[in-house]
């Protein structure tokens, strides 16, 4: 006799390409699957205005695509999660495999609390094309280096996506403060992109038109040149193989392939290396400032240097920042203000849409010298030079910066090329 499956969705809030419904949907058979999702207060309570908006956005478009039956709960997982599966009568919870230091030891946290009330947690799948830890290189070590590792992930391949076929669905209760608590998120929040599968999808396809320009402009931050799938990424909402499925095998689209690679690189060093969430993967032994006031003009983008202030305003407004402007902006706190990284990746974790901590915090080690694959540790960003390179007629920065040219907009709050020096004089005395 079958028994009813549960599908707690997490990182993976979509209907189709979805290899862990699959799973529950052949467990559960006629008895039927239960989509569940559960949030946790601390974790939301911490994020920011837009960051909570989209994830309540996204957790509506997912419940309209599963048919209005997803329940959301909130409390902590692990008391959650069994409770829903005894009221259910369920002897399974399928989940999409999580790889992330939190994530991974949330689920053996849970997967022991199930085991003890005789009820299974079965993972399949992953939030990538290639699932952290598969790839290795001759010695059977993880690659270091992200140039030989996309070679390998490409040579190892990825299967196609998963067809899901109509399924039959169980039936609980969500938490009766939920729809208050979304519809607050959402009001709260700035204006977000289109949520949910089908505007993803829409989005993907109008990015295809363009993709053969995608290598040329994506640097320019004053053009809508990139694809904006990372939100949609984020919670899931996409499938990374799905997209690869539909690329285009042209060497021009093949640049944005590179930038899904760089994704499960990151994915993959955090895998191995789960303390580099937090702590520098190869520490350079130089000192650092504690923030100050300068952190504060940071965030509020009232530094004094347009392309930065630019940065941080698309940032505090709309929850995304273009991604050379992201590389520019951690160069500014990192070796204009000599503020050591994690202080920075956190204010960006807390207030973007797409904020990954794989990628967010290796990017940040990469600007920082301090990651795996990174750029030379010496190179500074100048930003005024990189402004009039990638902004040339200053498009982007008029538009987030409406006080430019006036007496309103500061004086730049440092010397770059006094501070380009003291970083410099920092590595040469590293260790001492």
């Amino acid at each position: 006799m079958n028994q009813p499956a549960i599908l707690w969705l997490r990182r993976d809030l979509r209907r189709h390409d979805h290899p862990a419904l699959l799973k529950a949907h052949e467990d559960a058979g006629s008895a039927g699957v239960l989509p569940l999702f559960v949030i946790d207060p601390v974790l939301w309570k911490s994020a920011g205005p837009a960051r909570r908006g989209w994830l309540a956005a996204t957790l509506k478009a997912t419940n309209s695509a599963y048919a209005d039956r997803l329940v959301i709960r909130l409390g902590d997982p692990s008391v959650v999660v069994p409770k829903v599966a005894r009221e259910l009568g369920a002897a399974r919870v399928h989940v999409t495999r999580e790889t992330t230091p939190y994530g991974a030891r949330r689920d053996a946290r849970i997967a022991a609390a199930l085991n003890d009330a005789e009820v299974e947690l079965v993972e399949t799948g992953t939030p990538y094309a290639v699932g952290p830890g598969l790839i290795s290189n001759g010695s059977g070590k993880p690659y270091k280096v992200f140039t030989p590792f996309s070679k390998a992930w490409r040579e190892h391949g990825w299967p196609a996506p998963a067809q899901v076929d109509r399924v039959r669905w169980a039936t609980a209760d969500s938490d009766g403060r939920v729809d208050a608590m979304l519809d607050k998120a959402i009001r709260e929040a700035p204006e977000l992109p289109p949520a949910g599968e089908d505007a993803a999808m829409q989005r993907w396809h109008e990015f295809l038109e363009d993709i053969a320009d995608y290598g040329d402009d994506r640097d320019r931050p004053d053009r809508d040149a990139t694809s904006r799938l990372s939100p949609y990424l984020k919670y899931g909402v996409l499938h990374p193989r799905t997209l690869l499925a539909e690329a285009p095998k042209s060497k021009r689209a093949d640049r944005y392939v590179t930038e899904l690679a760089w994704r499960e690189f990151y994915a993959d060093v955090l895998h191995h290396n789960p303390k580099s969430a937090w702590h520098d993967l190869n520490p350079l032994g130089i000192p650092y400032d504690e923030p100050d006031e300068t952190f504060e003009a940071w965030k509020d983008g009232r530094t004094g240097f347009p392309i930065v202030d630019a940065g941080m305003r698309q940032l505090n407004e709309t929850g995304w920042m273009h991604n050379r402007v992201r590389m520019i902006t951690a160069s500014f706190l990192t070796k204009d203000l000599h503020v050591w990284w994690p202080h920075g990746a956190r204010y960006f974790l807390d207030r973007l849409i797409d904020g990954d901590i794989a990628s967010n915090n290796h990017g940040w080690q990469w600007v920082a010298g301090t990651g795996t694959d990174a750029a030379p540790y010496f190179r500074v960003f100048n930003p005024t030079t990189q402004g009039e390179k990638f902004d040339p007629q200053g498009e982007y920065v008029k538009r987030w910066i409406p006080e430019l040219g006036t007496d309103e907009y500061p004086d730049p709050i440092v010397d770059h090329k006094a501070e380009r020096e003291e970083t410099l004089r920092r590595y040469e005395h590293r260790g001492h």
